[in-house]
């Protein structure tokens, strides 16, 4: 994959940094890029509210500040957290956009990664429902790959990395029981765009 990339988006498939492929519901947790950032980087989350919980709307109502604090016991530990995502990939497969991938979304939190720290600045986020090592569904690795296919054309993708190997430590997801191999055999990807995995 090549270090650069032209700047040119298909219009068929990209409006402005939104995916025609995706359902949009927009997030107001964005902010703008630094003006000379290079978005070389997609981050994979996994998350489901509360903790193992699918298709209940919670993770599109948090990204969204919509979510009802008082609905879970689990909620009062997340309590006014204002987070997003570029996408969110549901357990069937539907895909969601919060923030234009010409935006800086809030979804890698404090991070480092291939040498830069503050990975919200040139990073696009990519969250499957799911259990942070457990499995995923076999319609959110097809719709993943290709959101990421798309993702590699229009911008100068470079890395593909979790969200535990740009927070280690503080972040586990997806964890695992995500299948990286998978996903690299699906976008042919050289191992150097990819983390090392066991």
């Amino acid at each position: 994959m090549p270090e650069q990339r032209s700047a040119a988006v298909d219009p068929a498939l990209w409006r402005h940094g939104w995916y025609r492929h995706a359902r949009v519901l927009a997030s107001p947790n964005f902010g703008p890029r630094p003006a000379n950032a290079l978005v070389d980087l997609i981050v994979i989350h996994s998350i489901s509210l509360p903790p193992g919980k699918y298709g209940n709307g919670n993770v599109q109502r948090l990204f969204t500040n919509q979510l009802d604090w008082e609905e879970d016991a689990y909620f009062q530990r997340i309590r006014g957290l204002q987070v997003s995502s570029h996408f969110f990939i549901s357990r069937s497969g539907e895909l969601w956009q919060f923030v234009a991938c010409t935006d800086r979304a809030w979804h890698a939190g404090e991070s480092s990664y291939r040498g830069r720290s503050n990975c919200n600045d040139d990073s696009i986020g990519i969250e499957l429902e799911g259990l942070e090592g457990s499995t995923f569904e076999a319609p959110q690795y097809e719709t993943l790959a290709g959101l990421c296919a798309a993702l590699i054309q229009a911008y100068p993708i470079a890395h593909v990395a979790g969200h535990e190997h740009i927070a280690s430590g503080r972040k586990q997801d997806p964890g695992p029981g995500f299948d990286w191999i998978w996903l690299q055999n699906s976008l042919a990807l050289p191992d150097r765009c990819l983390p090392e995995v066991g």
